[in-house]
């Protein structure tokens, strides 16, 4: 099964009452980012802030704190914090990965330079503290210490490992563990505290993992499936910049495409890349994948069914029930 050409997570056509707390974590963002003393990282950080995004991260801070007695205050401030973390650390991975478009437009590094993109991201790192420094409970600076931490273990492993194809699938989960799904799976857990529900809380945080790897490896899928105006980045981008990813893991069972594949590198033309492309895409590689995201997001309904109370969780379920949905 793969993903429809086109779909887009829109979870706000889901979560209506939660377009008014959204657009002020919108504002917020922009806010927050303002400095007199360097314009230019102001204009670096609205770049990417101002572009929009999908802001699932503060989705689900928002959605497991309503779980419980929710501080409204405080989620906010966490929603707030969890996606300036992203934020950094997308500015972070377009130097890395040497990207020149992000959300569609001209990215931070192409636009000033990879300097400037380093510090901005360093930047909304520091604002990320800032937005949370007076909420007095050490558990939610421990969990934020410590997602920083694997996000940058994510980032080292990726450069690690660029163009490698001997590494093994073990490393390809652990790496999309560290840099995407541990920040959606830190997001539940902090809803949850935000909550009043540290009992539940690492619950929460399995089921956000569960769902930040089929989020994750749905990513890898889209870049071979949609086109670079739809998701906003060159098609093919990850492979190019060395990245193998599950779908090419899955494609390299076959000898003559792990061949292929093993060819690319940074002078690889486009040309070949649409060959090797579309070999992927004609392999069943793309079906294999999204069959291991699925079973991740079953996963996660499982960790839902130990709530026992149907009406409480209703909002995760149609999270999970529409990633589902968005296989056709």
């Amino acid at each position: 099964m793969v993903l429809k050409k086109g779909n887009t997570f829109d979870l706000l056509s889901l979560y209506s009452s939660l377009k008014k707390d959204l657009k002020k974590i919108d504002q917020a963002l922009l806010d927050i980012v303002i400095s007199e003393e360097s314009p230019i990282i102001e204009a670096a950080a609205h770049q990417l802030l101002g572009a929009g995004g999908k802001r699932i991260r503060p989705i689900f801070v928002l959605i497991c704190a309503r779980l419980g007695d929710i501080d409204k205050e405080a989620a906010m401030k966490l929603a707030l914090s969890v996606e300036l973390i992203h934020s950094a650390s997308i500015l972070h991975d377009d130097v890395v990965d040497d990207s020149d478009i992000r959300r569609g437009r001209t990215s931070v590094k192409a636009m000033w330079d990879n300097h400037v993109a380093m510090y901005a991201g360093d930047y909304l790192f520091a604002k990320s503290l800032t937005s949370v420094a007076t909420l007095n409970n050490p558990l939610i600076h421990d969990v934020l210490s410590q997602t920083t931490y694997e996000l940058s273990l994510g980032e080292i492993e990726q450069i690690r490992y660029q163009y490698d194809s001997t590494q093994s699938l073990r490393v390809y989960l652990r790496r999309i563990k560290r840099k995407t799904a541990v920040l959606i799976a830190a997001s539940c857990q902090l809803g949850a505290i935000a909550g009043g529900m540290e009992d539940k809380a690492k619950r929460l945080y399995l089921f956000g993992y569960y769902v930040g790897m089929s989020f994750q490896i749905r990513d890898d899928i889209l870049d071979y499936t949609m086109t670079e105006a739809e998701i906003g980045k060159p098609v093919g981008g990850d492979l190019q910049q060395g990245n193998i990813t599950l779908p090419a893991f899955i494609a390299m069972e076959d000898p003559v495409l792990k061949r292929q594949i093993e060819k690319i590198n940074e002078k690889t033309t486009t040309s070949e890349m649409v060959d090797v492309l579309e070999a992927i895409r004609t392999s069943g590689a793309l079906e294999k994948a999204q069959n291991i995201s699925e079973k991740y997001l079953q996963k996660a309904v499982a960790v839902l069914d130990e709530f026992n109370d149907p009406k409480a969780t209703k909002p995760l379920r149609q999270i999970t029930n529409y990633l589902l949905d968005r296989a056709d």
